[in-house]
């Protein structure tokens, strides 16, 4: 499985327009066949960094379908539909992933995808994207997995768990930044962020032992995004 990771400048006053291209072609144009489904469409949470940005996440079955849609969206069926987004959007950004080994996803069932824009709660996601040290990339993906995802399953304290880690995973080979890891977190207790953001960390958390500081032997320089589901996001 790969997944087609994609960050979209939106034109402001175009952003209906650039929710319905996605919802009314991108979706079930990809439903139509076996090669592809959107997964994820989300807005960078306004105050929490650059306005109007839309990330969408769409699964690729492998590099042949990848091959596929390309060639459909460069020349074939899906080119209109490319050029009529260009006209609302600035920019994109794109970057093909592939799952960690000790990612909870390794494959996705696209028949228990929705494609028909079912409505649903809206959802929020911290989506970490942490550039490891020069030569500490293997090193990093795997601690990541037995200390940091460990470390989060633990005792969620009172009122549960502030994040799960739901994936992770890497740039493909050829296909993005080769040192960068994503790791993709469902905000569970959005009330919680609070006092995140208002305190510093409390000092147990930055510890020998703790991931917080572990860690800073194989990075320190990462980013945060706070990314919140339309309603109509295939997946929350």
């Amino acid at each position: 499985m790969l997944l087609l990771h994609e960050t979209h400048h939106v034109h402001g006053r175009r952003e209906p327009d650039f929710d319905e291209a996605f919802r009314t072609v991108w979706m079930p144009r990809l439903a139509d066949g076996s090669d592809g489904r959107l997964l994820y469409y989300l807005r960078h949470a306004h105050g929490t960094g650059p306005s109007y940005r839309v990330i969408t996440i769409t699964a690729l079955r492998d590099g042949a379908a990848w091959e596929r849609i390309a060639r459909r969206v460069e020349t074939g069926d899906l080119a209109a539909f490319a050029a009529s987004l260009d006209s609302l959007r600035h920019d994109s950004e794109a970057k093909i992933l592939v799952p960690l080994p000790w990612s909870p996803w390794q494959s996705i069932d696209f028949d228990d995808v929705p494609t028909g824009g079912v409505e649903k709660p809206l959802a929020l996601f911290m989506e970490d994207t942490v550039w490891p040290f020069e030569d500490k990339l293997d090193e990093y993906i795997e601690r990541s997995g037995s200390h940091y995802a460990e470390e989060m399953k633990q005792s969620p304290g009172p009122g549960g768990r502030i994040l799960t880690v739901d994936a992770s995973f890497r740039t493909a080979f050829g296909a993005g930044r080769r040192r960068e890891v994503v790791l993709w977190q469902k905000v569970q207790r959005p009330e919680v962020l609070q006092p995140l953001l208002c305190n510093e960390v409390p000092a147990r958390h930055t510890q020998p032992g703790t991931w917080m500081h572990d860690a800073l032997d194989l990075r320190d320089q990462w980013q945060s995004r706070l990314l919140r589901t339309v309603s109509w996001s295939p997946l929350a």
